[in-house]
């Protein structure tokens, strides 16, 4: 289970080091073999242990692909996805064409979502949240998928 939020640095070569708290269960979950792929709805990269991006991409071929919207959706998300293996230092080095479509530059978050993690530019995270928080105020209505959560 990837949670927290990190604020971390891409290298000059776009290289990014996994913090130890989220390497340590990738390393022992898959042994550091990742898919990276992009987020269609939001500027960012999603990062899948290999055995989680099976069940997504098996989930994904299997919709009904001669409707134009869920067959773009598999055009860009299986398109983009790509292996990627964890170095001897935790690295993972990510596609110039994956920095370019999230506009990754060296401040990067590293964001827990339970199965994946997500990882953001340092300027669009924080947007993000900023919208998020503007979004949700006490005048908000939640979506009935949040009405039944308890907290």
């Amino acid at each position: 289970m990837f949670r927290g939020v990190q604020h971390i640095n891409l290298d000059a070569k776009g290289r990014l080091a996994i913090p130890a708290r989220q390497r340590e269960p990738l390393l022992s979950q898959c042994a550091g073999q990742l898919v990276v792929t992009i987020d269609v709805q939001t500027k960012c990269l999603v990062i899948y242990p290999l055995p989680e991006w099976e069940r997504v991409a098996q989930d994904i071929e299997s919709l009904p692909s001669l409707k134009y919207a869920v067959r773009r959706f598999q055009r860009l998300v299986l398109g983009y996805a790509t292996d990627v293996e964890l170095d001897g230092s935790g690295r993972m080095l990510l596609p110039p064409s994956h920095r370019e479509y999230a506009r990754l530059e060296k401040k990067v978050v590293l964001v827990g979502q339970g199965k994946k993690l997500e990882l953001w530019a340092e300027d669009r995270w924080l947007a993000e949240c900023e919208q998020a928080l503007e979004d949700s105020g006490p005048e908000a209505e939640l979506p009935e998928e949040l009405q039944s959560l308890r907290f």
